[in-house]
């Protein structure tokens, strides 16, 4: 056992307080589903913002930047960098859109901008598609990172980790619904920024490593440490930078960085207090989600590079941990073992931290759908407010069952968020485009859907000699030229639907020119939302890179790059206040 007395104390009042949040909470969730599911709709920008940054902040990130950083190198991130694209475009153009529509879920949104039969259709099969088997795969990646951190660094076996963890998670989401996961969120977020950055410090002085400045040159690691990759080696540049830049960005549905926005972060914006809030939630969490987190788990993964170069030291290191869950992505929670008495335990109730809250998050969004869009909706409509609620306390516990359990079947986190970039690619540029084109419809959304799960599954499954990137690209490709011929060829939805929905969330733009008595381009906001989103892009990878740049000892390009998303940050000040 690593862990000591005091390491377990530790942990333990972690655990007692997210149940005390959760039985404080419980006294108005469980009034009716929007205290349940949407905390009453009264929460503030920055509670809401952390929650989403702590949401994003899982077991199983470390693990992969880890994964990215040993493979492929620093710029290996850029696989998720470039995610920024979407989440600055949600900032500043759909934040608000979306908290005009009033709607419990965004699967609710489909009745409100689709009509018929195809809508009624499309919203049955989300909320069981999204709410159940993408929810649980999400949920299985979570857990797989949950069951390699509780057998290197708790010394337990993955079921009693899952086990453990699971059961308090369950116990405070039932009991307190959205408000206590927002609470606990931010307590978990405090907790695990603080236990990783005090790791990285102590890790960077361990006597191995020697410092900073020993540790980006030393030879294992100075050809890992590129903040761009190489250039000149297309092989290597267009895989990492281009296609995430150019396709992934807009193309794949990816939790927390859907196109349009969307899942949980959606669901922050209809509990905020109103579209200010909403706006303020969303731009909080990318700045903290892409430009303020990263740094600790690089620098850790930099470090295993001395520490573990490869996998045999990690196997030999622990030769108990079973063959099918050796990976690069191992290496962190490798590193954290080394940790002093305390600070593991402070580190190791961060990580726990960062499970309950991704996996909370995801119980109750999952629950939302399955109660408010599949069972109010399609099984039992005139069940009353306390029947729901309790109904999404049953779809939490069997929700966490699947989630857990799977999470027990796969093996490596690249391996799981490769997946998920599959499943759906080539749908996400029709999450742009509905709120501002009258003729995308329901059956595009269908037909969009089957085929990539179609594509997605040949070009996994297939006998296809063909890097994963091209898989990306190729099933976007084919999967958007599918949904645009579907559009076209598919009935339009009815005329008074549309217009309602143009009367109630006014997205304005050529697009709804037939429908809107006054389409005038100074009005639209979105020539100033997407200036307003390219600015916000330069400002938090100025930050990123520039910080980065500072890291590695390099004062003016460092300076310069953080000087450069000032500049941008000031412009989008003025422009957007």
């Amino acid at each position: 056992m690593i862990l000591s007395f005091i390491d377990w104390c530790i942990i333990g009042a972690y655990f007692t307080i997210s149940l005390a949040v959760g039985i404080w909470a419980s006294r108005n969730s469980g009034e009716d589903r929007r205290s349940f599911f949407l905390a009453g709709r009264n929460m503030p920008w920055w509670l809401l913002g952390i929650s989403m940054v702590a949401t994003t902040f899982s077991t199983d990130t470390p693990n992969l930047v880890t994964d990215l950083v040993r493979r492929d190198g620093v710029s290996g991130n850029w696989g998720w960098w470039a995610f920024l694209l979407t989440g600055m475009l949600t900032v500043f153009i759909y934040s608000k859109l979306w908290h005009r529509s009033g709607v419990l879920t965004d699967i609710e949104f489909y009745e409100l901008r689709y009509s018929g039969k195809a809508a009624a259709f499309l919203r049955g099969f989300r909320a069981l598609y999204l709410g159940l088997v993408f929810n649980v795969l999400v949920m299985g990646t979570v857990s797989l990172a949950a069951v390699k951190f509780g057998e290197i660094v708790l010394g337990l076996p993955g079921w009693i980790t899952l086990l453990i963890a699971g059961s308090i998670t369950i116990a405070y989401s039932t009991l307190g619904g959205l408000k206590a996961v927002i609470i606990t969120d931010f307590i978990q977020f405090t907790l695990a920024m603080v236990g990783s950055v005090w790791a990285m410090f102590y890790i960077l002085g361990l006597p191995e490593i020697g410092g900073l400045h020993n540790l980006i040159t030393h030879s294992n690691v100075i050809d890992k440490i590129s903040l761009i990759p190489d250039l000149s080696d297309p092989d290597v540049w267009v895989p990492v930078l281009l296609v995430p830049l150019a396709v992934q960005w807009w193309a794949s549905y990816y939790p927390g960085a859907e196109p349009g926005g969307g899942g949980y972060i959606a669901q922050r914006m209809f509990s905020a207090k109103d579209e200010s809030n909403a706006l303020g939630a969303t731009l909080l969490f990318n700045i903290a989600h892409y430009a303020i987190r990263p740094w600790p788990w690089i620098l850790i993964a930099l470090s295993s590079l001395i520490i573990y170069p490869e996998l045999s030291d990690i196997q030999r290191a622990f030769p108990g941990l079973p063959a099918d869950k050796l990976g690069h992505d191992i290496a962190y929670p490798a590193m954290l073992t080394l940790l002093p008495q305390g600070l593991l335990g402070l580190v190791s109730a961060s990580l726990i931290a960062a499970f309950m809250s991704t996996m909370s998050t995801q119980l109750n969004l999952g629950a939302s759908y399955l109660v408010n869009d599949l069972y109010h909706r399609f099984i039992k409509p005139n069940a009353s407010e306390k029947e729901l609620v309790m109904m999404g306390r049953l779809f939490t516990i069997i929700s966490i069952i699947l989630g857990t359990g799977l999470g027990l079947v796969l093996t490596s986190a690249g391996q799981a968020f490769n997946l998920l970039l599959m499943i759906g690619a080539g749908t996400g540029l029709i999450y742009i485009l509905r709120w501002f084109w009258w003729r995308i419809n329901a059956y595009t959304e269908i037909i969009a859907m089957i085929s990539s799960l179609i594509i997605a599954g040949y070009m996994n499954f297939g006998d296809l000699d063909i890097a994963g990137w091209m898989k990306i690209v190729y099933g976007a490709c084919i999967t958007t030229v599918v949904w645009v011929i579907a559009t076209y060829v598919t009935p339009p939805d009815d005329d008074e639907t549309l217009q309602n929905f143009v009367n109630k969330i006014d997205p304005g733009g050529p697009g709804w020119k037939k429908y809107s008595n006054v389409v005038k381009s100074e009005d639209w906001h979105v020539p100033k939302g997407i200036l307003s989103m390219v600015l916000g892009c330069f400002s938090v990878y100025g930050l990123l890179l520039g910080v980065g740049q500072l890291i590695y000892g390099n004062l003016y390009p460092g300076v310069l790059i953080c000087g450069l998303g000032t500049v941008a940050s000031i412009w989008l000040f003025k422009i957007w206040k």
